[in-house]
């Protein structure tokens, strides 16, 4: 058993809630741009007053309407300002949020607003209010749905703000005062990989915990009136509120977009100095970057720069540092590609916090070696995001780094990660027996397996329930060569299977978009598709150059030794993905169970 810990930077207020961190910027930062939010397509800054002021008014639309303290709050919608201001104005009414994903089935609504106990909704669009509707015939506690977007001025902010007009700044002090710090401020339901999701009760105390830490650990980061975030991860996850707190609690301006779709264009126009994603936008970055290059006819200067950038990196982290060669031709391509790169991620960047998946070394090492240091963290929604991450001053590649300060990491004797600080949950919402499993002996059991390092980095190796174990007894951890075959351009998914199998095989998926470059470039016919090319011996080629790349990391014996390529897609919409993007690996092995099967046929 082996055990690491960092003292607290960050002193927990002893009472009071997340509302304080408004009243304060405005108070202390009045004129301070803390949002940007889209005005006629145009980012245009909100300052601390004001969205103190716009909170207010939503929450006396709250108080008017007859929520009281405690009760909670449904918020469906996607990324977007409205989330945020309408998160702080349930805050301060008195009530808990509870975060439900946009794009989330009319089973699913249904199962957190009826185990929540949700008094009323606020929903984006007339898609979700149709699906609330679907089921609220069972929602005996449900009273309101309100909505953001309802095709005409009147949303539900200005709906709410103007129900809450004769309500008195008196009684929304007083409300906002309801809540202490050991109060629930969010009941936040897993993505669930396996079973019904479960609501993880996170307090105010846990967000002051959490995001004062991490703002104080990576304080170059958070500078008020000079460092900016743009938020394009769902705000429904934990990891999306930690950066919607961190930033309010810094503060610094954040700024919210829906989705990827058009993040370059975002980027560009916001310029964050801070950027927060998980591995597979970086992934997507380097890859469509080398795509172009590639029909650019650059393609070889690129890899020369990738391979520079990654020598660089791990050279910074030798004792004797970059050899005089070395940079000299990292400032060329510095001059040549890397300048580029980081004016797609926005021009003003120098950091970026991962989390979510391994982002793996070779990616690492690439950003840090481009100028843009992205730095890999580890949470569940159970520790209120990050427990761990590397600090921006000692950043150690290949580990999701240090534990939170003022908390606690052990790894058992069986190699399980366990969590101990104030930052966790205090339990699973209605779910008392979910609750002492997990909370045993005063420890948080996360499921994960790990290792602690001399300096107490922390390495996640895979999930203790993920664990294959095959026909000849080889224990395998899938995460270790999925994230490695994943890293490949064409790849957009990898499930491994072989549990009580004579090996280890694998299901592979397709990145369509990447495909279309591929194809092209490898003279196969126009429109050609996953579907239409997945016994291709070319592609079936490329692939297997992923699949030894992943088998590089281990043991011959927990190598993959056939994989079959899938005509379709792992979705959300088809239950194998989370919103998070985890795998749900028991659907996807029934749904591709004849697949699988194949792989095992003499």
């Amino acid at each position: 058993m082996r055990e690491f810990s960092l003292p607290a930077l960050y002193e927990v207020p002893s009472d009071g809630n997340l509302t304080d961190l408004i009243g304060r910027n405005a108070a202390q930062h009045p004129d301070a741009a803390v949002m940007g939010r889209k005005v006629d397509g145009v980012w245009t800054d909100v300052t601390a007053v004001q969205f103190l002021a716009e909170v207010r008014a939503v929450a006396k639309g709250l108080i008017a309407s007859g929520i009281r303290p405690g009760e909670r709050v449904a918020l469906m919608s996607r990324t977007r300002y409205e989330w945020v201001l309408l998160d702080f104005a349930i805050w301060s009414a008195g009530a808990v949020t509870v975060p439900v994903y946009e794009t989330s089935s009319a089973e699913q609504v249904q199962w957190i607003l009826g185990d929540s106990g949700t008094a009323a909704v606020i929903v984006e669009s007339d898609e979700h209010a149709a699906a609330v509707r679907s089921v609220s015939d069972g929602l005996t506690r449900l009273r309101h749905v309100w909505q953001i977007d309802r095709g005409d001025d009147k949303g539900c902010v200005a709906e709410l703000t103007a129900a809450g007009a004769e309500i008195t700044e008196a009684v929304v002090d007083e409300r906002s005062a309801t809540a202490k710090a050991d109060d629930p401020a969010t009941i936040v339901y897993t993505s669930g990989t396996t079973g019904r999701p479960k609501g993880c009760v996170l307090t105010h105390r846990a967000f002051f915990a959490e995001c004062g830490n991490v703002v104080e650990r990576l304080k170059p980061l958070f500078r008020t009136g000079e460092c900016s975030v743009l938020l394009f991860l769902p705000a429904a996850h934990v990891f999306g509120r930690l950066v919607e707190v961190a930033s309010v609690m810094a503060p610094i301006k954040l700024g919210c977009v829906p989705d990827i779709k058009n993040l370059t264009e975002e980027l560009a126009a916001f310029r964050p100095t801070l950027i927060l994603g998980v591995p597979r936008v970086f992934e997507k970055v380097y890859n469509s970057a080398r795509a172009k290059a590639q029909a650019d006819g650059k393609g070889k200067i690129f890899d020369r720069a990738a391979r520079t950038a990654i020598d660089y990196s791990r050279a910074l982290g030798s004792a004797q540092g970059p050899s005089l060669g070395l940079r000299i031709r990292h400032k060329v391509f510095d001059a040549l590609v890397y300048g580029k790169l980081r004016a797609v991620l926005g021009g003003r960047g120098e950091y970026a916090i991962s989390g979510g998946a391994p982002l793996g070394e070779r990616l690492g090492h690439f950003f840090r070696g481009i100028g843009f240091t992205v730095l890999e963290g580890y949470g569940l929604t159970e520790t209120c995001a990050a427990t761990a991450f590397n600090p921006w001053d000692r950043q150690k590649i290949g580990t999701v780094g240090q534990p939170l300060p003022g908390s606690v990491i052990r790894i058992a004797d069986d190699g399980e990660v366990l969590l101990h600080g104030e930052h966790l949950f205090t339990g699973y919402w209605n779910n008392e027996a979910a609750t002492v499993e997990a909370l045993a002996d005063g420890w948080f059991h996360t499921g994960d397996i790990g290792t602690l390092d001399e300096d107490g980095y922390l390495a996640i190796t895979g999930r203790k329930k993920e664990i294959l174990v095959t026909a000849g007894g080889k224990n395998v951890a899938p995460a270790v060569i999925e994230d490695r075959i994943r890293a490949h351009a064409l790849v957009a998914e990898c499930m491994v299977v072989g549990d009580g199998r004579p090996f280890v095989g694998a299901l592979v998926t397709i990145d369509e978009e990447f495909l279309a470059r591929w194809a092209k470039d490898h003279g196969k016919p126009a429109g050609s598709t996953a579907a239409t090319l997945r016994e291709d011996p070319d592609l079936l080629a490329a692939v297997q150059q992923a699949v030894d790349d992943g088998n590089a990391a281990v043991s011959k014996a927990e190598s993959v030794r056939k994989f079959r390529v899938l005509q379709a897609q792992f979705t959300e919409d088809a239950g194998h993905i989370t919103p998070s993007l985890k795998l749900k690996r028991g659907v996807v092995a029934k749904d591709f169970a004849d697949e699988i099967e194949s792989l095992y046929r003499a």
